[in-house]
C-alpha cells in the first residue's frame, strides 16, 4: 500500500477543509463602504452599523437586528445561521424552522453597500422578506419616505434599488400603506430603517385599496419572486447626504431626471410655482401671457380630456386634437414655459373606449362568481353562486358587473340563497344587452366615487403607455399623477404605484416635470414635486391651511421641495388675500400652483395687480431676498405683509401691525339708553385709510344693520345681515368683501363713503347693531395698518 500517496490525499483534504472553513465559518463578517461599516453575526444579525468618521456604532442593542426577516405562512422568522463565501461575496442566511435559505450578494462601493438577494428557496415557503428592520439610535430627523435618518452630525440610510423592493416592513398582504412613508420610522431606541419584497409569483388574496376591498383575488406575476430584491446602505456626514443620494442614484442606474443636463433636484426649477388653468386652442396665447406676467414656470391644464384611459382630448378645447395640443405646446415652449396636463393616473371613465361599447376584459374585478342559471338579454334578476363581493357596500359606487361583453348594474343582492342580483339594468354604459349561459363568470368591477373603473396590472401598463405616447407626440412636458392610488386597484399594492410611475418615466423621450398624489420610496427618485392642498374648501386662509403647513416638515425630513399646494384666483380674489398666501410661500420658501381660469382672470378687476404680486414675491423668494429671521416672521399666518417694488430685484417689505381684537356682545339696556359699544383704539402707525376685519362669532344667529363711528364724526353703515361664522373685510376702500363661514368669498357691496384716514394716536370707535334673534353671536373686529418696513433685494439672480 502506498502510504505517502494516502498522506498527500489527507493533506489535500485538510487544506480544502481549511479553505472552506475560512470562507464559510466566520463568527462575524464585516463590510466597509465609504464611511459605513456593517458587521453580521453568525446568526445573521447586524451587530455593527458604524460611521468610520465618528467611530460610533449606531445599531441599537435594545433589540435584535436581523439582516433579513422572513415571512412564511403569515409568520415572521429571523435567521438562525449565517455563512459567508468570501470569493463570491455571498452571505447565506438559514431559517431552520421553515427550511428556507436566502443568499445575499454583498457589494462594497465607494459610497454605499449594495445587498441583493440572488437566491431564495424554496419559493413556495416565502410570502415576503423584510430587509431588517434595522434598529438604530438616531432619532433627531427621520425621513420616513426616503429612508434616511439624521442626528445633526451624520446620516444613516437605506435606498430601495428597484420597484420590487418597497419601503417599509410588509405592513399588509397587499403591500401598501396610506402613510406618507414607513421606510424609516421612530422607535423607542431611536428609529428603524426597513424595506421589503413580496413573492408575487403565486395567486394571492388580499384586502385591496388599503383594506377596503376584502379578499380580492390577485393573479400571479410569473417570475416576480423576492429574488432580485436589492437595497443600498450608506452613512455619511449629514451635510453631504443630498449629494450622496445623487451618487447612489447614478451608480445604481436609478431614475435620474434632469433638465438641460442638470439633476432636477439641483436645477433652478426645484420648488418653482406654476399656473393651472383650462386653456384651449382659442385662448392659449392669452393664458401664456398671464403665466409669463406672473413669472411662473409652467401652464398646466386642469382637465383636457373627454375621457381617461385612452385619454381622448376634449374636442371643444382641442378641435384639432393632438395637432392642436402640439401647437399649444410649441407656443408655450417658445415663450420659455413648460406645458402640462392633468389626469387621474389610471382612472377610466365610463365613456372611455376601454368601457364602451365593448368593455375590455382587463378591467379590474374585486372578485367574481359564477352564473347559476342562463339569462336572456332582458332579464333583470341574475342568480350567482355566492354573494361575496356583490354585497360589499363600502366601496360599491357603481354597482356594476361584467358578464362577457356586457356591463350590468344591479340594485342589491339577496341576503340568503338563492343569491340574486336584483333590479338589474342591462347593457349599462353603452354596452350591448345579450344572453349568457350558466357557468359564465360574473365579475364585480372595481370602481370609485368618481364614477370610474380601473385596469388590472397588464392594462395599467398600457394606460401608462397611452399617456407617454401622447406626451411624446405633442411634447407635453408637465404631468401630475393625481389619483396615483388608483394603481392599488390591481391588487398589487405599492408595487403597482411604483411600476406606473417608472413606466411613465422610462417611456417619455424628453425632459419633463412630474408630481403625484402619494409619496413612495422609489418614486422619490422620479418625482419633481409634491404639491398637496386644495382650494375648494374655503378661502386662501381656511382651505386645508394647517395641512399645507404640516407638509413642510415632511418635505424637510425627506429632501423634497417645499410646496404649499393649490390656490384659487377667483374673480373676486383681492390683493391682501393673495399677499397673505405669498408671504407664507416666502416664509417656507415653498412653491405653489395658482388655479386661474380664463374667465376669472378676465372678470377680476385686480387681475394685473395679482399677477404682478405673484411675480414680485416669487422673484424675491427665488432670489433669496428674505433673511432667515424674516422667513420666520413670514411663516406666521397671523402676520400680514405687502411687498412694494422699488427697482428691479429690490423691494420694500411692509408688515401690517394688528390691533387687539375688540368685541361687542348683546346685552340688556334701560329704555332710552344708547345701545352702542365703545372701543378705544390706540393707532400706533402712520396715517392711512382705516382697515379692519369683522368676524361674527358664535354657533348660530345673525347680526344686521351694523354701524361704525370713528372719532364721533365719520360713520360707516353696513346695511347687510351677517350670519354666525361669516365675516367682512375693509381694505381701506369703499368696497367691502363678505366671506362665508369657510372663508370663501360670498359677495361685495360698496360703502356710501370711504373709510377715513386715521393718524397715529388714540381713537374712539362706536359700534352698534341689531340682533334679530335671541341667539346672538358676538361681533369681533381687528384693525390693521402698515407699520414696519424693511428693504430687501435679490442675493442671487
Amino acid at each position: 500500500m502506498n502510504f505517502p500517496a494516502l498522506n498527500k490525499i489527507k493533506i489535500a483534504f485538510f487544506y480544502v477543509a481549511v479553505i472552506c472553513f475560512s470562507q464559510n465559518a466566520f463568527a462575524q463578517v464585516s463590510f466597509k463602504s465609504g464611511e459605513l461599516k456593517m458587521s453580521l453575526s453568525k446568526q445573521g444579525s447586524i451587530t455593527e452599523l458604524s460611521n468610520l468618521s465618528t467611530g460610533k456604532n449606531y445599531i441599537s442593542t435594545d433589540t435584535i437586528s436581523p439582516l433579513i426577516t422572513l415571512v412564511s405562512n403569515n409568520k415572521r422568522y429571523q435567521p438562525g445561521s449565517m455563512s459567508y463565501d468570501k470569493v463570491q461575496k455571498k452571505v447565506t442566511l438559514g431559517f431552520k424552522e421553515t427550511g428556507v435559505t436566502i443568499e445575499v450578494r454583498a457589494t462594497s462601493k465607494n459610497t454605499h453597500l449594495v445587498l441583493e438577494i440572488i437566491k431564495a428557496v424554496p419559493a413556495s415557503k416565502i410570502d415576503a422578506i423584510i430587509w431588517g428592520p434595522i434598529p438604530n439610535t438616531i432619532s433627531k430627523t427621520i425621513g420616513e419616505i426616503i429612508g434616511v435618518v439624521r442626528d445633526g452630525e451624520v446620516s444613516l440610510g437605506i435606498q430601495v434599488l428597484n420597484i420590487k423592493t418597497l419601503g417599509g416592513d410588509y405592513p399588509t398582504k397587499e403591500g401598501s400603506t396610506w402613510a406618507r412613508g414607513i421606510t424609516a420610522v421612530p422607535a423607542k431606541w431611536g428609529s428603524n430603517i426597513q424595506a421589503y419584497s413580496i413573492n408575487r409569483d403565486r395567486e394571492r388574496f388580499v384586502d385591496a385599496w388599503g383594506g377596503l376591498y376584502k379578499n380580492m383575488p390577485v393573479e400571479a406575476l410569473k417570475g416576480e419572486t423576492v429574488v432580485g430584491s436589492k437595497i443600498a446602505v450608506f452613512s455619511c456626514k449629514e451635510a453631504l447626504t443630498f449629494d450622496r443620494l445623487e451618487q447612489i442614484e447614478i451608480a445604481e442606474n436609478l431614475p435620474h431626471p434632469t433638465v438641460n443636463g442638470v439633476w432636477f433636484k439641483k436645477s433652478n426649477l426645484y420648488g418653482k410655482s406654476y399656473m393651472i388653468s383650462s386653456y384651449g386652442e382659442k385662448d392659449i396665447d392669452e393664458m401664456i401671457g398671464y403665466t409669463k406676467r406672473a413669472g411662473l414656470v409652467s401652464l398646466y391644464h386642469e382637465g383636457p380630456f373627454k375621457s381617461w384611459g385612452n385619454f381622448v382630448l376634449n374636442p371643444e378645447q382641442f378641435p384639432n386634437g393632438k395637432d392642436g395640443l402640439k401647437n399649444c405646446v410649441d407656443k408655450a415652449h417658445a415663450a420659455g414655459l413648460f406645458l402640462g396636463m392633468h389626469t387621474l393616473t389610471n382612472f377610466i371613465n365610463t365613456n372611455d373606449p376601454y368601457v364602451s361599447p365593448i368593455p375590455d376584459k382587463r378591467l379590474s374585478f374585486t372578485g367574481s362568481s359564477k352564473l347559476i342559471k342562463s339569462i336572456d338579454a332582458d332579464q333583470n334578476t341574475i342568480e350567482v353562486a355566492s354573494p361575496e363581493y356583490f354585497n360589499d357596500e363600502k366601496g360599491n359606487n357603481l354597482h356594476a358587473v361584467m358578464i362577457g361583453n356586457e356591463l350590468i348594474r344591479y340594485k342589491s343582492v339577496s341576503s340568503t340563497a338563492p343569491y340574486i342580483l336584483l333590479d338589474c339594468q342591462r347593457g349599462a354604459f353603452g354596452t350591448t344587452k345579450s344572453a349568457h349561459p350558466a357557468g359564465k363568470q360574473v365579475g364585480k368591477l372595481f370602481d370609485h366615487p368618481y364614477n370610474v373603473f380601473f385596469p388590472n396590472l397588464d392594462m395599467q401598463r398600457e394606460i401608462a403607455k397611452n399617456i407617454t405616447d401622447l406626451m411624446n407626440e405633442t411634447g407635453v412636458d408637465h404631468l401630475d399623477l393625481d389619483g396615483h392610488e388608483g394603481a392599488l386597484a390591481s391588487g398589487q399594492g405599492d408595487y403597482a404605484l411604483e411600476l406606473f410611475a417608472k413606466d411613465v418615466y422610462d417611456q417619455v423621450k424628453h425632459d419633463f416635470i412630474i408630481g403625484t398624489s402619494l409619496s413612495k420610496t422609489f418614486y422619490w427618485h422620479i418625482g419633481s414635486y409634491y404639491n398637496w392642498g386644495e382650494p375648494w374648501y374655503g378661502g386662501f386662509k381656511e382651505s386645508m391651511q394647517q395641512y399645507r403647513i404640516d407638509n413642510q416638515g415632511l418635505f424637510d425630513r425627506n429632501y423634497m421641495p417645499h410646496m404649499l399646494g393649490w390656490y384659487l384666483l377667483a374673480e373676486n380674489t383681492t390683493l391682501p388675500e393673495m399677499e397673505w398666501m405669498l408671504s407664507r410661500a416666502a416664509g417656507y420658501n415653498a412653491g405653489f400652483a395658482m388655479v386661474a381660469r380664463p374667465a376669472a382672470l378676465r372678470k377680476n378687476t385686480q387681475a394685473d395687480q395679482l399677477l404682478d404680486a405673484i411675480r414680485e414675491w416669487e422673484m424675491a423668494r427665488n432670489g433669496n431676498a428674505f433673511s432667515k429671521t424674516q422667513q420666520e416672521v413670514l411663516k406666521n399666518p397671523k402676520n400680514e405683509f405687502h411687498l412694494e417694488k422699488r427697482a428691479e430685484g429690490k423691494w420694500t417689505l411692509h408688515q401690517y401691525a394688528m390691533s387687539p381684537v375688540f368685541t361687542r356682545e348683546k346685552f340688556e339696556r334701560q329704555p332710552g339708553e344708547p345701545t352702542h359699544t365703545t372701543w378705544n383704539l390706540q393707532y400706533n402707525w402712520k396715517e392711512q385709510p382705516l382697515q379692519f376685519r369683522m368676524q361674527i362669532t358664535g354657533e348660530k344667529g345673525s347680526v344686521k344693520n351694523i354701524k361704525m363711528q370713528i372719532d364721533n364724526y365719520k360713520e360707516l353703515l353696513f346695511p347687510i345681515e351677517l350670519l354666525a361664522g361669516e365675516s367682512l373685510v375693509s381694505d381701506g376702500t369703499e368696497t367691502i368683501r363678505i366671506y362665508d363661514k369657510n372663508g370663501k368669498p360670498k359677495n361685495t357691496f360698496k360703502l356710501q363713503t370711504s373709510p377715513p384716514k386715521v393718524s397715529s394716536g388714540s381713537h374712539v370707535i362706536l359700534i352698534d347693531s341689531d340682533y334679530p334673534e335671541d341667539d346672538s353671536p358676538k361681533i369681533e373686529v381687528q384693525f390693521k395698518g402698515l407699520n414696519k418696513m424693511e428693504n430687501i433685494e435679490v442675493s442671487k439672480l
